[in-house]
């Protein structure tokens, strides 16, 4: 068990140390709607759901989204693509106002 708990910690310690830049916030100097998307994984992956909603607060719904997509993929539900469809729709609702949100606030300069 330590094992795995030490492999997972390696990995998570990667992830950290590996992080995909964002073009926009390095050549703009300005946050796109998907900055903080992987450092919030990352902090959900260490069990910081509170810090993942600070960083990104649809990470966890569209975790979730993901993970009911892969199932609807293999079970069929019967309204599955409209729950999906719903799903998407309130994902790109909370990234576009979270998005908003860090304008308003000055945020998205860096």
């Amino acid at each position: 068990m330590q094992l795995l708990l030490s492999v997972f910690a390696d990995i998570v310690l990667w992830l950290e140390k590996h992080l995909l830049t964002c073009p926009s916030r390095k050549l703009l100097h300005i946050d796109c709607p998907g900055c903080g998307l992987q450092r919030s994984y990352i902090a959900l992956l260490k069990g910081n759901v509170a810090e993942s909603l600070r960083l990104y607060p649809a990470a966890i719904p569209i975790f979730f989204l993901l993970l009911f997509l892969v199932v609807h993929l293999f079970v069929r539900f019967k309204n599955g693509a409209r729950i999906l469809t719903a799903g998407y729709i309130f994902c790109a609702v909370i990234i576009v106002v979270h998005y908003i949100y860090k304008v308003l606030t000055n945020q998205i300069l860096h």
